[in-house]
């Protein structure tokens, strides 16, 4: 058995632990919070709540494979796509519904997103046998998710003999090396509409779809394979059901207790220590935060910090956080409403290093589904605006004044909040950056800032035997999805990496 650390609670740490100690390890997570989750997070004021992180989840199966019990509620309109011109376009768990939505908005499109469904698919089959199962740099480890099409949590996760996916030779040219995801979505389309929705996907890793790989167009044959998920009381109600697995595994949790330095020796981690100046041996750390912050602080190294640096950031973001007088008929759940120049929006995010002047805008509205996220006859919108990392101080407008010119744009582009509104809150960069530690408030780390990208992140095994990297800022990246995978590569490499310790009964629940 051996004494592992977790530095951080985010997901994919807990992840991590939960597996860890279901081994038969000794382990212990230290959360600089109050709370467990990282993200995973909500605002709440004057009984209203709102998600301040992920607010829909894909590939449920990760978590329910783990045993974590989630009340879901399945989504069959995944998003609504409203465009400058005043076209809207819905998308649906059934990929033909979607093709035939297609079809309506631009006549003749519906093959094009047959044809890039099928693209999807076969890049996510590649993905689930190399990208997702294990370290860039070595073997398959760990099988990441179930098949599509299995019942959900059908399969335990981490049982032994669980068969490993085995990668084959044409999967590297299944994900399109060399093309962005731009030019992926010029292969498919012709409507500039539809080009506009394929590059939405480079922001769920915080990335310009003019420079992201072509990889990332993966995402639909996850939504439309598996489906779109809400979790009932709101998805943090996810880091509560790990959190209660990790009390039932016997993982100690210390909470409101930031680590400040990583211990090691010349070749492996001996402990941490604590702001409070403990000191606590281990023979495994596992970091569940940013990378820049464990080369740039914990334990410094300058050349993986300048390698991190090199990728430049991811965006930021912008969160609106608005208690809506009354109900909005029709509203979905989810809602983009895009931007009238992409290009001109994402060269001023990553650029020109300043918030959009035409932002597109996310709006997520749980109300519609869950009567405990608004008071009655009132709703809890989530607006989200893509924004550069950095300090918002060197904005050409301060944040109150940004605010006003997105509720502007929204209110031009049908969704007009003028007098409707109790309170708006406001979270940052900066809040961000001082709430998660991350570097300069970049959601995701290091930004896919080329076709080759997802091979430049840093990995989930640091430069010292028995010191561990999990979370959006290392492989395999950001989301829900990625980080658990994350958790379970972290904590198969572990089993192969000390492999007398692994294999030891689990601790009684307590």
């Amino acid at each position: 058995m051996a004494e592992v650390i977790v530095a951080g609670g985010g997901v994919g740490g807990m992840v991590a632990a939960l597996l860890l100690a279901r081994d038969g390890h000794d382990v212990r997570i230290y959360e600089r919070l109050p709370r467990l989750g990282g993200k995973l997070a909500e605002h709440r004021r004057d009984g209203f709540t709102f998600s301040i992180g992920p607010s829909l989840l894909t590939l449920p199966g990760l978590f329910l494979d783990l045993g974590v019990p989630l009340d879901l509620l399945e989504l069959d309109e995944l998003c609504r796509y409203r465009f400058a011109d005043g076209s809207t376009l819905s998308t649906y768990r059934d990929p033909e519904r979607t093709a035939e939505a297609v079809d309506r908005l631009a006549p003749g499109e519906g093959r094009g997103w047959r044809a890039f469904h099928r693209w999807a698919e076969r890049c996510l089959d590649a993905s689930t046998r190399t990208f997702f199962a294990g370290p860039l740099s070595g073997p398959v480890v760990e099988p990441p998710f179930r098949p599509a099409g299995q019942r959900l949590g059908e399969s335990a996760s981490g049982e032994p003999g669980r068969p490993l996916p085995r990668p084959r030779p044409g999967d590297l040219l299944a994900v399109a090396p060399g093309r962005t995801l731009h030019g992926l979505a010029c292969r498919f389309f012709r409507d500039a509409r539809l080009r506009q929705y394929v590059g939405r996907y480079a922001t769920y890793a915080g990335s310009n779809p003019y420079r992201a790989p072509a990889a990332l167009g993966c995402v639909p044959a996850i939504e439309h394979g598996d489906g779109g998920w809400y979790v009932r009381g709101g998805l943090p109600r996810l880091a509560d059901a790990l959190a209660a697995s990790l009390d039932k595994a016997g993982v100690e949790v210390r909470l409101e207790t930031e680590i400040t330095e990583v211990l090691a020796g010349a070749e492996r981690v001996v402990g941490v220590r604590t702001a409070l100046g403990e000191v606590v041996r281990a023979d495994i750390v596992i970091v569940n935060a940013d990378a820049a912050a464990l080369y740039g602080r914990l334990l410094p190294d300058r050349a993986r910090l300048r390698r991190i640096a090199r990728l430049g950031l991811s965006s930021s973001a912008f969160l609106m956080l608005a208690a809506v007088e009354g109900r909005t008929e029709g509203l979905p759940h989810h809602s983009v409403v895009f931007s009238a120049d992409c290009r001109r929006e994402f060269g001023d995010i990553f650029e020109r290093r300043r918030p959009p002047e035409d932002p597109t805008v996310y709006i997520g509205c749980p109300a519609v589904a869950d009567d405990t996220q608004a008071p009655a006859g009132a709703e809890s919108w989530s607006m989200l605006v893509n924004v550069p990392a950095g300090d918002p101080g060197r904005w050409p407008r301060p944040p109150e004044a940004y605010a006003e010119l997105v509720l502007e744009r929204l209110a031009s582009r049908g969704h007009d909040l003028s007098g409707r509104l109790r309170f708006l809150d406001l979270l940052t960069p900066a809040d961000l950056r001082d709430r998660y530690g991350a570097w300069g408030g970049a959601i995701y780390g290091g930004a896919y800032g080329g076709p080759f990208a997802p091979f430049r992140r840093p990995g989930n095994r640091g430069p010292r035997r028995g010191l561990y990297l999990v979370g959006g800022s290392v492989h395999p990246g950001g989301g829900l999805p990625l980080v658990a995978m994350g958790g379970r590569i972290v904590a198969a490499l572990v089993r192969r990496d000390f492999p007398r310790s692994a294999g030891h009964p689990g601790k009684a629940s307590r």
